[in-house]
């Protein structure tokens, strides 16, 4: 490690041009995704084009060598132009960050990572996650067979699905009373096929498909972990710990957004006391929901994944979700009538926000979490 921390790297890009300069031309067909439920993947092309795909790959591999702050930043500020477009870089951008993380700090993984963090800039791949629909748990079964397994399985959620390159994603095998496998699966092996499912309430331009696994052959050989089903693991503390400050940095930007038009809005109205009321409390709950994302982010930068990092990150994950969705709130009513208009874009960011409810751990699962941290109690099976 001591020969590592002495080599010159390369400066971190700045990503704050490029990711304002996708917000600003993702901006302009937000709109139209929503309306069509069509998949954002002229942004993509925006994204690959400004280096935003391979920001989180080091910068010894020649990616952008961003850290999780500045790729949150990054996340943030293209969710002011679109919030599909972010939600679904950031699915790619967590996946990157997390062999990235491994790379820096778990050296005797890099036989594993650096092949996967080499293409990632060669081939400008894009990565999907599984994760929110397996989770802990796993999901599909994965036959052991000669050389290999068999996996039949139904991924959900799978955002960015019609751009994927490669899908990271898990099935439970019989070995040993439950194991799950992870595994990098081709979208484009005859085995997978996506299903037109993303019809929803809001980020409807993510394209979070379900993807069909049916009889796909994994070898032996491209099996990155086993882990026993249904409990935490080491891996799963790093992936949680790197993971969601990502995700939840782009609520932050929804908010940051709704905050933004409903001011505008607003400064059309006869002043009042009932408007700064609103706009009061609508800053107040902002506030709240950027410090608790800074708490996530520190948590991170701590680079001591543990079952405490998970339950400092996921405590940060319920105050985002809860003050993201409150100061949309807010923002719709403190713009007012103008507001309910889809031309004020106000009501697609209501919608989009609600997102933040239904990724792990949910509020209750949360709160179980955080308590038994508390309690000393044990925590292995609570997810």
């Amino acid at each position: 490690m001591g020969e590592i921390q002495q080599i010159d790297r390369p400066e971190p890009r700045d990503l704050g041009p490029a990711a304002t300069a996708l917000a600003e031309a993702c901006a302009a067909d937000a709109a139209a995704r929503d309306r069509d439920d069509s998949f954002v993947a002229d942004n993509y092309e925006h994204a690959r084009t400004a280096g935003l795909l391979d920001a989180g790959v080091p910068a010894e591999f020649g990616g952008g060598g961003a850290d999780i702050r500045a790729l949150c930043d990054m996340l943030r500020r293209v969710a002011h132009g679109c919030s599909s477009t972010a939600l679904a870089l950031s699915m790619h951008t967590h996946q990157v960050a997390f062999p990235a993380w491994r790379w820096h700090n778990q050296p005797q993984t890099r036989d594993k990572t650096e092949p996967l963090l080499g293409r990632i800039v060669s081939e400008k791949l894009v990565l999907l996650s599984s994760g929110g629909g397996d989770w802990i748990g796993g999901s599909g079964k994965a036959e052991p067979v000669e050389g290999g397994y068999r996996v039949t399985a139904r991924k959900v959620f799978v955002s960015g699905a019609p751009a994927g390159d490669l899908l990271m994603t898990s099935a439970v095998s019989p070995e040993d009373g439950g194991t799950v496998i992870h595994f990098p699966c081709p979208m484009t092996d005859p085995a997978v096929s996506i299903l037109d499912t993303w019809h929803t309430l809001g980020m409807r331009g993510t394209g979070s498909h379900d993807v069909m696994l049916d009889g796909l052959f994994v070898p032996e050989a491209k099996v990155a972990v086993k882990r026993p089903a249904g409990q935490w693991h080491p891996v799963f503390f790093i992936l949680a710990t790197v993971a969601f400050p990502l995700i939840y940095a782009v609520y932050l930007g929804v908010a940051e957004r709704a905050r933004d038009i409903s001011v505008g809005l607003a400064a059309a109205r006869t002043p009042s006391p009932l408007l700064r009321d609103r706009a009061g409390r609508m800053e107040t709950a902002l506030t709240a929901a950027r410090l608790a994302h800074a708490h996530m982010i520190a948590a991170a930068e701590r680079n001591a994944p543990s079952a405490d990092t998970v339950n400092q990150v996921m405590t940060g994950r319920h105050l985002v979700e809860e003050n993201a969705i409150r100061t949309v709130e807010l923002a719709m009513e403190l713009a007012g009538g103008a507001g309910f208009y889809r031309k004020a874009e106000l009501e697609r960011l209501f919608r989009d926000v609600q997102a933040a409810r239904y990724h792990p751990l949910q509020k209750e699962t949360q709160s179980a979490f955080a308590g038994a941290i508390a309690l000393g109690h044990p925590t292995d099976a609570i997810y």
